[in-house]
């Protein structure tokens, strides 16, 4: 495979969907697209990969010039990912969501949140109030509840905020309630009546009158559903998560940007947009990448570590030879040796194993300063918000709240974050955790510098013949199918994977998809590590529809080889895995790390859904100090590596050779499609937590 001529051109090129669009603003994003690439946001049929070939260094230099990289230096293994992304876009130029000259960029990450829904509607809910002039919000599937209330609570402060200044904020907001005038138009507007309602509860104009509210419903007939994540606030700040705006039991994972990569989210988002702004959005003409970095220059970030870069108020325990995402202990219990001595790897691997009571010759505390000598801060809710000026204070005030009251150990607290709105009451069973393992939601990260990022997207593809919006099931090519394969999203994590030289980490609620498992299995032939954590019974109904893959059970046991290392999520406070069904301690999760340094996070499954037909939003990072921090947080945030681990039949059992309560068996049986209509049903409904 080489990047054609064709592709390589675009690449270099200055002019963008947004510059074009920032000339002439009532110009909808769809036409300008076509007319710079001949494509939009139209699914196209992509099919299977071209015969995959080794590049040459003088590929790999091509690709490199099809980036803007600034002072940065890509990895090798991140060049010949982002090559064979690249590669895809010679059938479809616009296959990225994203105009090519801003595919590859530079970026920093002050932020990343591991923890439940709220906690990272929170930290959204911060910077909508904190926006100066637009809000673009994206979301798969929002339902009014408490993380809504979040945010609607934010819009009314925003509001309250414009007034003040005398000026208006335009607000975007596009999710997916699929409905059956999307045949007809995919984007669909949102009335004021609508958004009003009882489904959704966005207020009404009344009550935000310094905003000005434009909403979109898109979906693509059949399964071409809209499962992006995402926000971009004043073309500053771009936060990509897992989560939607709804209330479940699920942890997440948020992490935000700023840099010249927020120019791509912003290109993206308004191509997803398609038809007409109304209003325009007020930044057009006000690119990020001429602006500085806005969190690290603030005085205030750099209170939250101490000078070696390590977070303030935590013990750091640092041991060799501990593997990164687990024990190699068997299935189920980990041993208490292996619980205790199981730490998270740190970038030199050095031992250095330090007090736990001290941190640098501080008392350590559960939160960036030592609780015992402040005041215990009061929590952000809907009930009782409480805005923070920037990310410092925003960090301190939610690991406050983390820390215990009285006589509340450690893991009480942990599991009151866990209960919040959801399960109050619901117990924990897992032990106090070790020195250097305490819970943290919010992660920040030190000052570095710009490193190499791209995005890796697709398409939503709903298997359709596009024909005024309308599918024809009559025609079996044209019916829905899983032939849109050949993507950016696809071909960056089987990149990733085949060029992998000593570990994969997966992170995923599903993991069925048909290109992926050869790769994965391949991989741990030839030596390299692959850890996979997955959720047990993650829409398991859904799973089992004809061409959807199966479950997480049925793949697992089919996997399990040497260097295959499979695991079933267990909640922080936790030592066994709860089955998806009974809504207590999920995961919702998307992540890869290849190598402990090229990162691909953001919305895509490794599942049937999104490999073939969702529109997801990714990133690829090139950057061993984030991916550390992010390796740190996961194992500080669940218990996954200590408890989960599947044995080497592919099953999870206790200490006592029992499954997981809930587990339908690597052997669903004859009629388990049946199962899957009533999954797929809710899935369409938003219930599967899709």
């Amino acid at each position: 495979m080489v990047i054609s001529e064709h592709v390589y051109k675009a690449c270099r090129s200055e002019t963008t969907v947004t510059s074009e669009l920032a000339k002439n603003p009532t110009e909808t994003p769809h036409k300008i697209a076509h007319r710079l690439f001949g494509s939009d946001s139209t699914p196209h049929h992509t099919g299977k990969a071209p015969q995959r070939k080794e590049p040459t260094a003088e590929d790999l230099q091509r690709a490199l010039d099809c980036g803007k990289w600034g002072k940065s230096q890509p990895s090798e293994l991140f060049q010949r990912i982002y090559h064979d992304v690249l590669c895809t876009l010679d059938e479809d130029i616009m296959g990225n969501m994203v105009s090519p000259p801003l595919i590859g960029s530079t970026g920093v990450c002050p932020l990343t949140i591991i923890s439940t829904i709220p906690d990272i509607v929170r930290h959204m809910s911060n910077c909508i109030v904190r926006a100066e002039r637009e809000v673009y919000l994206a979301t798969n599937f929002w339902q009014a509840s408490d993380p809504a209330r979040l945010i609607t609570n934010a819009f009314k402060e925003l509001s309250r905020c414009a007034g003040e200044r005398g000026n208006k904020v335009v607000i975007k907001v596009i999710y997916d309630r699929g409905n059956a005038k999307q045949f007809l138009d995919n984007h669909q507007p949102v009335s004021e009546k609508e958004w009003t309602g009882d489904a959704v509860k966005i207020p009404p104009s009344s009550e935000i009158p310094n905003l000005d509210m434009q909403i979109v419903n898109y979906h693509r007939p059949l399964l071409g559903t809209f499962h992006s994540k995402f926000m971009i606030v004043d073309r500053r700040i771009a936060i990509l998560q897992s989560n939607n705006i709804q209330a479940n039991d699920n942890v997440e994972m948020m992490i935000h940007l700023e840099g010249a990569i927020v120019d791509s989210f912003y290109d993206m988002a308004l191509i997803t947009w398609s038809n007409a702004l109304k209003p325009p959005l007020p930044c057009l003409d006000s690119p990020a990448a001429l602006d500085n970095l806005g969190s690290f220059e603030q005085n205030t970030h750099k209170t939250l570590f101490n000078e070696d870069g390590s977070v303030r108020g935590y013990t750091t325990i640092k041991k060799p030879g501990r593997p990164a995402y687990g024990n190699e202990s068997a299935s189920g219990h980990a041993s208490a040796e292996n619980r205790e001595t199981s730490m998270p790897l740190q970038q030199n691997g050095s031992a250095q194993p330090s007090d736990p009571t001290t941190t640098n010759g501080e008392a350590p505390a559960a939160g960036f300063q030592n609780q015992d000598q402040r005041e215990r801060l009061p929590e952000h809710t809907p009930d009782d918000p409480h805005y923070d000026v920037d990310i410092a204070a925003e960090a301190t005030r939610v690991q406050s709240v983390i820390s215990p009251t009285g006589s509340e150990s450690h893991m009480n607290a942990v599991t009151r974050q866990l209960n919040y709105t959801k399960n109050p009451g619901f117990k924990g069973d897992a032990p106090e955790c070790a020195p250097g393992e305490e819970m943290m939601p919010y992660i920040p990260h030190p000052v570095h510098e710009p490193f190499p990022i791209a995005m890796v997207c697709r398409k939503p593809y709903g298997g359709e013949y596009v024909a005024f919006g309308c599918v024809d099931l009559t025609d079996t090519k044209e019916a829905p199918n899983n032939n849109c394969v050949y993507t950016p999203q696809n071909e960056a994590w089987i990149s990733g994977i085949r060029n992998a030289k000593k570990s994969v980490f997966i992170q995923t609620p599903n993991m069925n998809a048909v290109p992926l498992i050869p790769e994965l299995m391949a991989a741990a032939k030839r030596g390299v590590a692959v850890y996979c954590y997955v959720c047990l019974g993650y829409n398991d109904a859904g799973e089992l529809l004809p061409y959807q893959g199966g479950t997480n059970e049925m793949i697992a046991h089919k996997m399990i080889d040497k260097n295959m290392h499979i695991y079933f999520y267990v909640a922080k406070d936790q030592t066994k895995p709860i089955n998806n069904k009974f809504k207590k301690r999920s995961c919702h999760i998307k992540l890869m790390i290849v190598d402990e340094h090229i990162g691909i996070q953001g919305n895509g499954n490794q599942d049937t859904q999104s490999w073939f037909h969702s529109q997801e939003i990714n990133v690829m990072l090139d950057s061993h100090e984030v991916c550390a921090a992010w390796i740190d947080g996961l194992r500080r945030n669940q218990n996954t590596h200590i408890y989960g681990k599947l044995g080497d039949d592919g099953v999870w059992r206790d200490s006592e050779g029992k499954e997981a309560e809930g587990s339908i068996g690597v052997d669903p049986g004859r009629f388990s499609w049946a199962k899957g209509i009533i999954g797929a049903v809710q899935r369409v409904r938003g219930a599967g937590g899709f």
